[in-house]
């Protein structure tokens, strides 16, 4: 008996949107990681991009447990002696709520080359209009 291996030409994607309002940041992100991975496709395979597009809207209405909202911390060094910068989550939520839910996603692909192609298929808004109504996106439940 083979082993079935799909080829780069069967592969299927499709568009689908998720609404962020009122959801929680971690099991928001690993659900669209697991989407942008393909792993909710019967015909899964690791080493390969197979995972759908996702657009989420609403992303400044992110929920975080806890105390997290005074208490996370993103890091980031420009690579220059001192250049290190600390932003809390709320600091980012008022200047770019996209990346919260862009990195929070990121934290949970490959990292490898292929992560950063799944990461390509997800975009973030911050309010409810996108601009992918071409493509006739599928609503997301969770």
């Amino acid at each position: 008996m083979k082993t079935y291996s799909i080829k780069e030409a069967d592969i299927n994607k499709e568009w689908y949107v998720a609404d962020a309002a009122n959801q929680t940041l971690g099991r928001f992100a690993s659900k669209i990681a697991q989407i942008l991975k393909g792993k909710h496709k019967p015909e899964y395979t690791p080493h390969m991009d197979m995972g759908d597009f996702v657009v989420v809207v609403n992303a400044e209405k992110i929920r975080v447990s806890g105390n997290k909202e005074m208490k996370k911390i993103y890091f980031s060094h420009s690579g220059y002696p001192g250049g290190t910068k600390f932003l809390k989550l709320h600091t980012v939520r008022e200047r770019q709520p996209e990346k919260i839910i862009n990195l929070a996603v990121k934290g949970m692909l490959p990292k490898n080359r292929l992560g950063r192609a799944m990461l390509r298929h997800l975009k973030v808004y911050k309010g409810s209009d996108h601009p992918h109504v071409a493509q006739k996106p599928k609503e997301l439940e969770f």
